[in-house]
């Protein structure tokens, strides 16, 4: 691919350069650890990777972080699967958390805002006591360090109390978002037995109330390791029998007592989606989360106590853990409960405008959803406060990036991030001193030795290849939730290219050092060996405004031949018409390439999602080779079942 992007769409400042967190620490590493104080990022970068121990003792004393007991080393093993961080320190992620309380106790730590109300907040000291308060109401129902504490809760601060509760004692928390059904919740918690429930009594999303009391019952009666159930009251109903009441737990007035664990000390389980069997449940570590959470967002995010940190998420996503964790750097965090789009598409700009937003966090779809909706951010909203506007969970477009600089302001710095559940934070993206290219990420992170591999581990430059880690992060999983022997994990990760993280994306790093992002690998679109990663397709086509969304999938046939067919969900009044299908067709053919034309283009009632939010392709790929439904998908893991059916109907006409 070209990568000769003739100018940048957006450079900081000479003075926002020199004012970023990440100039400071490098100057500040050059004196204290031998960075390179000159060649700017790409220098600390090459120094991060090639001085591993060295960059990550420099990251916990610049944040001070407060080990209990002392580390032995920086990295003990670093074989991947497998290495050890840090042995013999302890430490306390909730402690982190919840150290501004000490200098800024009145200023808010959390921003609430549902779809009814302006912003309430919380202050630090408040929080701090909530915390302590739930904390040695837990140590009181017997909950000790290593017990699982799960909640079926939305973006609430009840939410962000629990887990710093539970963190507090050293259990390990759990969560998902009160839209998931019972099914999908028990095959996420059943793995990991939890010893309490933190449970609403419904939602409100869109509009409407959803009532949730059925689903909390058929949770406590398959949940047989459940202590305590907690209610908490969000549409104003009565405890259910046996339950305890939220208030109840949190209303003393006490200090909240850290229990100092070791570094690598489970924090919290993450589920992946978990398209086909059990979703994995992916453990992270008090102190590899800590030290990851604090390079990302107080260097790569440059947050900090004047910031005010909002990322559209449920707690279904790791990114509500990355949220939560904007606490660490002293940053107040906005939490929204609600839908992205109600009462209008604009409803994410309303927010970070009642809320004074520095950083604003969303998905590539819901730009692009604004940009066709024909949302004026900066006409309609007071966005002035507004530094960066970073997305996830897919590729974000170009005509994305033109939209943000467009429509919100030319000065604003955009940030396409890339990581996965499988890490709780990003192997590449938001660099504040760098620029932005259009369709680019800035760069991989610090400490983050990011390559693309062709199949035979030869890194590549401007080529699209395989997404490789070749060193250790402190954010990888310590070991996944019932893997004794530790095969799952490592199939999931080591397999192909032993000793060496691949992620499963196809990715072209730039000769300029930026990263471009294709889409997952495992569902490559290889047309007469040209491999092209579906996201392209769908930044192609999706432009067409009848195309609300699409899917592609490739199949190889038995006969050696390939079946690339395109699905389309078309916008309200389109019509797949002749006229729409040759536009289609040569909007691909033109912008991508010949080979990629797909064979059929089908019209869809809709598009299937993991509960994240994510297209299904894997899955779909196996109903149209013939599996049968149950076989190819975990239904619980899908947002809408009936919406596969249309495809497993689709393979059974053409067998």
């Amino acid at each position: 691919m070209s990568t000769a992007n003739p100018s940048p769409l957006w450079q900081p400042t000479e003075e926002r350069i020199a004012q970023a967190q990440i100039t400071k620490f490098q100057a500040w590493a050059a004196e204290q650890h031998g960075a390179p104080a000159d060649g700017g990022y790409a220098a600390l970068h090459r120094w991060s990777v090639d001085e591993l121990d060295t960059f990550w003792k420099a990251v916990t004393e610049w944040f001070d972080v407060h080990f209990s007991t002392p580390y032995a080393r920086v990295l003990g093993d670093r074989s991947m699967p497998g290495a050890e961080w840090f042995p013999g320190a302890t430490l306390n992620y909730a402690e982190h958390a919840l150290r501004a309380s000490q200098t800024r106790a009145d200023e808010p730590a959390l921003l609430y805002v549902d779809e009814t109300q302006e912003p309430v907040g919380v202050t630090w000291s408040e929080l701090r006591r909530q915390v302590g308060s739930l904390a040695a109401e837990l140590r009181a129902l017997g909950v000790r360090p290593g017990d699982r504490v799960s909640g079926y809760l939305p973006n609430v601060p009840q939410a962000v109390v629990a887990l710093l509760a539970t963190a507090a004692v050293g259990g390990v928390w759990t969560s998902c978002a009160p839209d998931f059904g019972a099914r999908s919740v028990l095959d996420r918690f059943q793995q990991v037995e939890p010893v309490v429930l933190f449970t609403v009594d419904g939602y409100r999303y869109g509009g409407k109330e959803h009532d949730r009391r059925d689903t909390v019952a058929e949770l406590r009666s398959e949940l047989p390791t459940l202590r305590a159930v907690v209610h908490i009251p969000l549409l104003g109903t009565q405890a259910p029998d046996g339950a305890l009441e939220w208030s109840a737990l949190t209303s003393a007035d006490v200090e909240p007592v850290f229990e100092q664990v070791p570094f690598d000390h489970p924090l919290w389980v993450l589920y992946s989606s978990g398209t086909t069997g059990l979703p994995k449940a992916i453990v992270q570590s008090q102190g590899g989360i800590l030290v990851e959470h604090l390079k990302q967002l107080g260097l790569h995010c440059d947050l900090g106590p004047e910031d005010r940190f909002f990322w559209y998420t449920s707690t279904g996503w790791m990114m509500w853990n990355f949220l939560v964790s904007g606490l660490l750097t002293g940053t107040t965090i906005v939490l929204y409960d609600g839908s992205p789009g109600y009462p209008d598409t604009g409803a994410q700009w309303r927010i970070a405008e009642h809320t004074g937003a520095t950083f604003f966090g969303t998905s590539a779809a819901y730009v692009m959803a604004c940009r066709k909706a024909g949302v004026h951010p900066s006409r309609d909203f007071d966005l002035a406060r507004v530094q960066c506007v970073a997305t996830t969970g897919s590729p974000l477009p170009p005509d994305g990036f033109r939209w943000l600089h467009d429509e919100v302001r030319d000065g604003l710095w955009i940030a396409s991030v890339s990581g996965g559940t499988d890490v709780c934070s990003c192997f590449a993206g938001a660099v504040p001193t760098l620029p932005v290219y259009i369709g680019e990420l800035q760069a991989p992170g610090l400490g983050t030795d990011l390559q693309s591999w062709d199949p035979s581990g030869k890194p590549l430059t401007d080529e699209v290849g395989e997404l490789v880690v070749t060193n250790p992060m402190p954010s990888m999983p310590i070991h996944f939730w019932n893997d004794p022997d530790g095969s799952r994990y490592h199939d999931s990760y080591f397999d192909t290219y032993p000793g060496v993280w691949r992620h499963g994306d196809w990715i072209t790093v730039t000769s300029r050092g930026s990263v471009v992002i294709h889409g997952r690998s495992d569902s490559t679109l290889n047309r007469q060996g040209v491999r092209m990663g579906s996201a392209d397709i769908y930044e192609a086509v999706e432009r067409l405004p009848e195309i609300k969304e699409s899917l592609v999938i490739g199949i190889e046939q038995p006969d050696g031949g390939y079946w690339m067919p395109l699905f389309v969900h078309l916008a309200p009044g389109a019509v797949l018409d002749e006229a729409l299908l040759s536009r289609i067709k040569q909007t691909i053919r033109d912008q991508l390439s010949p080979r990629h034309v797909p064979d059929e283009v089908i019209e869809v009632p809709g598009v299937p999602h993991t509960l994240t939010g994510k297209r299904i392709e894997v899955p779909v790929k196996r109903l149209l080779q013939g599996a049968s439904l149950e076989k190819a998908v975990n239904v619980g893991s899908v947002d809408n079942v009936e919406l596969l059916r249309f495809y497993e109907d689709l393979a059974r006409k053409r067998a």
